[in-house]
């Protein structure tokens, strides 16, 4: 069975740092795609990130670029997304996706109707 459990959510105030783990299992890590979506209150999923695993490849969205960083931990069967310089824009709960990458090569971030596994979501508040 498939499952991602986000975890590292919470409340900070603007300019501070969280680090969103997502924790993977029942499928090949390596072989996967992970992203990083969010969803603020009263708009659309939109996606922030994601990592191919087997080579690291990254992609971002412009509104976080040079803020976050996505990182996988193949031994770990984990990625995380490191958020620094957080801005109240960035309030939203946060969801970890999965694609296997025999499916899609991705040259930016997918859309979020390519992704076949989803976690239940870690909610960031970020204050002013």
């Amino acid at each position: 069975e498939v499952q991602l459990v986000e975890s590292g959510g919470g409340s900070v105030q603007a300019g501070g740092s969280l680090r969103l783990s997502c924790a993977a299992s029942g499928f090949s890590f390596d072989d996967y795609i992970l992203g990083w979506f969010r969803q603020a209150p009263g708009k659309e999923r939109e996606g922030v990130s994601c990592i191919n695993c087997n080579d690291h490849t990254t992609f971002y969205a412009d509104s976080v670029k040079g803020r976050f960083t996505i990182s996988s931990d193949g031994a770990k069967n984990t990625v995380y997304l490191l958020m620094n310089g957080l801005k109240p824009e960035d309030t939203a709960d946060y969801y970890c996706a999965a694609v296997s990458a025999l499916k899609i090569v991705p040259t930016m971030i997918p859309s979020l109707h390519d992704f076949d596994y989803w976690g239940q979501g870690t909610q960031v508040t970020v204050s002013s």
